[in-house]
């Protein structure tokens, strides 16, 4: 966790002591180095690992590096020997700082600063005198040239500011992951996302988390308590999609160096039964058929297309006019999995299409509550508008919440498998039925056809005799 100014500066002989002079763990093992200057360059020992090469490290080389104390080192000439001997290794509090970039700042920051005593003309040989000592009696001593005390002071005053530009707050972090990701989602998945982070936003201020003001500052603990939360008022689903938003945000935070490691991935997921609507009986699909012809054709005509050209509601909702190649039967559509798939146009659908040449080809095919027109809104307001307006429908029947308008993906998928497996083999049949329904691999179908229980076995009443 990052040190607030408050912490680090109070007046420069606070830091100096504190900080930056706090001697500790004198070097059991004394090293020399036969050189003819009185001291060498300060250098500084990072646990063990080149950090210009930090980012082609391993993980795990990374956390063993920042296990180990880093330190500024240098040797000094000793006047009983003559050789440059190693001095005691200056840690100045870097270690409590769990991240590299903090650390090479304030290496960096006291490397230079110990140059300039080193230059004033410190002796750790003489009147037994530790830095520590010889600093306070420099900053005490005022008539030192002002100019040398301006290079100590301001050589401490920049850690404080390399400290706390480092630490981006929670809003700057928010902010940046945000316009980011906004660059690498579609709108409608953006717009969940975008939810879901400034929910974990408010929680934090509702929760009152006085100490959580930086971004390094949340840990792994308030987010498991986060998502917590989440599973106790809603359910193990939308826990676990929040906890995948959470991961991606914190992902381009670690990819931009603002945090260490993206610690959410750690987290475990919990099992989570998946709710998919049922498929209509034969007779409950072809009544509400012949209720929708009759009462709302509009919406006739979008249950159709999910019947008969097996698109996603939320496709249907992204149809315009100079989507729908009447003459050459094909259908343009930005699906799941695809920019923009195409598909062919049924014969039974062809047959149900109004006159489109009246309208723009920029025209929505379905406008509201119209066909054909403008309707500015986002995607997931069309699809809802759509599903409120069935939920009408399914009232009128007496449908439950298993039902909806994806029922009817699940039932013409199942009826069209079930008449293509009376002539063909299982393979021969899913070869097919995956150009129709736009499954991406044939794994993805198998496994669609297996949820909404389209393979059915023969009967085997025989097989128990």
């Amino acid at each position: 966790m990052l040190v607030k100014s408050t912490d680090c500066v109070l007046t420069i002989r606070f830091f100096m002591s504190s900080i930056f002079l706090l001697l500790q763990n004198v070097h059991n093992s004394v090293h020399v180095l036969p050189m003819k200057i009185n001291y060498s360059e300060p250098k500084f020992y990072t646990g063990g690992v080149d950090v210009n090469q930090w980012s082609k490290l391993s993980k795990k080389e990374q956390k063993e590096a920042l296990e180990k104390e880093w330190y500024v080192y240098y040797t000094f000439r000793n006047p009983k020997t003559g050789k440059l001997t190693r001095q005691t290794n200056i840690k100045g509090g870097v270690n409590k700082h769990k991240d590299r970039r903090t650390r090479l700042h304030l290496l960096n920051v006291m490397k230079e600063s110990l140059l300039v005593v080193l230059r004033e003309g410190f002796n750790p040989y003489e009147d037994n005198r530790s830095l520590t000592e010889y600093l306070l009696d420099k900053l005490d001593n005022k008539q030192k040239a002002k100019t040398k005390k301006k290079e100590v002071r301001q050589a401490s005053v920049e850690i404080v500011e390399v400290v706390e530009d480092n630490s981006m707050t929670i809003k700057e972090a928010f902010e940046l992951a945000l316009d980011l990701k906004m660059n690498m989602m579609s709108p409608s998945s953006f717009v969940k996302f975008k939810s879901r982070i400034n929910n974990f936003t408010k929680w934090i201020k509702l929760e009152g988390l006085k100490d959580v003001d930086k971004i390094t500052s949340i840990t792994k603990k308030h987010v498991i308590q986060y998502l917590n939360d989440v599973l106790q008022r809603t359910s193990p689903r939308n826990r676990n999609n929040t906890r995948t938003d959470l991961a991606s945000f914190y992902q381009v935070l670690e990819d931009n160096d603002v945090v260490l490691e993206n610690f959410v991935k750690k987290i475990n997921v919990l099992k989570a039964i998946p709710s998919r609507n049922k498929t209509y009986k034969p007779k409950e699909q072809e009544e509400i058929f012949k209720y929708l012809r009759k009462y709302d054709p509009t919406l006739f005509l979008y249950v159709q297309f999910i019947s008969y050209n097996y698109l996603r509601p939320i496709e249907v909702c992204r149809l315009k006019i100079g989507d729908i190649d009447i003459q050459d039967k094909k259908l343009y559509v930005k699906a799941k999995n695809q920019p923009v798939k195409i598909k062919i146009i049924p014969d039974i659908l062809i047959k149900e299409l109004p006159d489109l040449s009246q309208f723009s080809k920029e025209d929505y095919l379905f406008a509201e509550a119209n066909i054909g027109g403008q309707w500015e809104t986002e995607e997931t307001n069309k699809r809802d508008f759509y599903t409120k307006r069935f939920k009408k429908v399914k009232d009128h029947f007496g449908l439950g919440v298993d039902y909806g308008l994806y029922s009817f993906r699940h039932t013409f998928i199942t009826k069209l498998y079930k008449e293509m497996a009376k002539n063909a083999t299982a393979f021969e049949v899913k070869s097919k039925l995956q150009l129709i329904t736009g499954h991406a691999t044939m794994k993805a179908l198998e496994q669609y056809l297996r949820d909404i229980d389209a393979e059915l076995p023969e009967d085997y009443s025989a097989l128990l005799k």
